[in-house]
């Protein structure tokens, strides 16, 4: 059995500012300015996005959604973050930032539509600026960059996140798009989820150092924060787009947190993590976290609380109802945006595969 991951220590390199325990502190370089009203919102968003994800695994395990990637103990890091961002940012995400997703605004519906095998994306990554889920490893730190490097070129006031985790810091798609956005001082933030596993292999195996500190080597900035804080999550991207977006080039940030859960819902993560590891780090549970302060400050009572759980339930009974019901697109379908206009070629091939199948309906 492979060592408990402790994962890490509340120093001087660690941003934090919600201790486990849910106490409020502050650090002289990354102010917290979150009001009462927005830790309220960022709560409610972390329980929708674990709804939202207990709802999808269920769905999964009854056979409507061909895979899950369940993102359990991870919300402080995509609220957080997706709470920091401008209107006009734009995020590249892996295949876990449900948080994301949902803070943009896509419909949940939409973002299973993936996983229902029905759908290449689902929503309008423009529309929403978040982009389409991206299941090759790392390839999304390479779209992110060169779209942030375009950006640039437009003298647009805005920057790009490039989410992956600590498995994908050892592909090198990530690192060529660490190398392209330090000389072109591209207005990214990479955004590195460290969940202590990639898939089965812990982080140690991975790394010898914080991955934060690998920024260094490419010449910009690197930053590590408590992933399982929100409030350090928002602060800590919220500087990092500030710097980004004003010519200073790319920050990494390594958000440490733990993936509470298996790494899909093909995964059993039994096989090769300590069940005393997980103890640990549930009890750093960020939505806790968030809760604790929140009735220490007299924000949690009960008419709050049944509000979010309403807004939970409703979402799931959307997410129950509206799944089954998401039919399979034509077959036709997949020739339509091949090009932006029709091509005689495209439109042949389209033809023969019809009458091929039109072939099977008159023989049975």
């Amino acid at each position: 059995m492979t060592p408990i991951a402790t994962g890490w220590t509340f120093d001087d390199t660690t941003i934090c500012l919600l201790t486990p325990e849910g106490e409020r502190i502050a650090h002289p370089s990354y102010p917290d300015d979150a009001t009462g009203e927005q830790c309220q919102a960022m709560y409610r968003d972390m329980v929708l996005a674990r709804r939202l994800d207990a709802e999808a695994t269920a769905l999964q395990r009854q056979g409507e959604l061909g895979m899950w990637i369940p993102s359990l103990g991870q919300e402080a890091a995509h609220v957080g973050a997706a709470h920091a961002l401008g209107p006009a940012d734009h995020v590249f995400p892996a295949y876990r930032q449900h948080g994301m997703v949902l803070c943009r605004g896509v419909d949940p519906l939409d973002l299973l539509r993936l996983f229902r095998g029905v759908s290449n994306s689902g929503w309008d990554g423009e529309r929403h600026r978040i982009h389409p889920y991206t299941i090759v490893v790392g390839a999304q730190a390479l779209h992110a960059t060169g779209y942030a490097m375009g950006m640039g070129l437009d003298g647009a006031d805005a920057a790009v996140v490039a989410c992956f985790g600590d498995g994908a810091s050892s592909q090198g798609d990530v690192n060529e798009a660490l190398t392209f956005a330090s000389v072109f001082s591209a207005p990214v933030v990479f955004f590195c989820e460290n969940n202590q596993w990639a898939i089965s292999v812990p982080v140690e195996r991975q790394a010898q150092t914080p991955l934060y500190r690998r920024a260094a080597g490419f010449g910009f900035p690197g930053v590590r924060v408590d992933g399982n804080d929100v409030l350090a999550c928002r602060a800590v991207v919220r500087a990092a787009l500030a710097h980004a977006r004003s010519g200073n080039g790319p920050v990494l940030i390594e958000a440490v947190t733990y993936r509470m859960g298996p790494h899909t819902t093909s995964d059993d993560p039994s096989r090769y993590r300590d069940p005393a590891e997980v103890a640990l780090w549930r009890a750093r549970d960020p939505i806790d976290r968030l809760a604790a302060y929140l009735r220490e400050q007299g924000l949690a009572g009960e008419e709050f609380q049944a509000a979010v759980a309403r807004d939970a339930d409703a979402l799931a009974t959307r997410v129950r109802e509206g799944v089954p019901a998401i039919t399979d697109p034509r077959t036709e379908d997949i020739f339509q945006y091949a090009y932006a206009a029709p091509h005689p070629l495209v439109e042949e091939e389209r033809a023969e595969l019809l009458t091929y199948l039109a072939g099977f309906e008159e023989g049975g």
